[in-house]
């Protein structure tokens, strides 16, 4: 199992084992299904499968260049990284993920990036990278200058 499953996992048995604990003590009949259904929602965001399929870094520049899009460096569980990515709603899969869990070489890009720490979200536009940006200011990125 690596790095990005554990949290969601850890969600899902302590909601499992809370959830159980709750039905043998007898409690209402739509509670333990209703506490099941939370904690199995905080796995599924905290997954990587909350995110655009990532690609790896060397693809992401490549792609960048070629057409202008930011990179977005993230990881699995990062509070920061999920809320870049709820607020960003549809326009997500409009930017080049890379998940620095899965790639070595966008983990050294954003260390690079932030003096030896990997402090995501880190997106870079036209080559320069910003660190935990506001999600309104990465979304303008995305749409032509006027």
């Amino acid at each position: 199992m690596t790095r990005a499953w554990i949290l969601p996992m850890l969600f899902l048995v302590c909601g499992s084992l809370l959830a159980t604990a709750w039905a043998v003590r007898g409690f209402p009949g739509t509670a333990v299904p209703l506490l099941l259904l939370t904690f199995v929602l905080l796995a599924g965001l905290y997954s990587p499968l909350a995110f655009p399929r990532p690609i790896g870094a060397a693809e992401a520049q490549r792609r960048s260049a070629a057409d202008g899009r930011p990179i977005v460096y993230w990881r699995s569980g990062c509070k920061y990284c999920l809320r870049m990515r709820l607020r960003l709603g549809r326009s997500a899969h409009q930017l080049h993920w890379v998940d620095i869990w899965r790639d070595p070489a966008g983990a050294a890009a954003v260390r690079a990036a932030n003096g030896g720490d990997e402090t995501v979200p880190t997106v870079v536009v036209a080559g320069r990278p910003h660190v935990n940006p506001d999600p309104a200011w990465v979304r303008a990125q995305l749409s032509p200058p006027t």
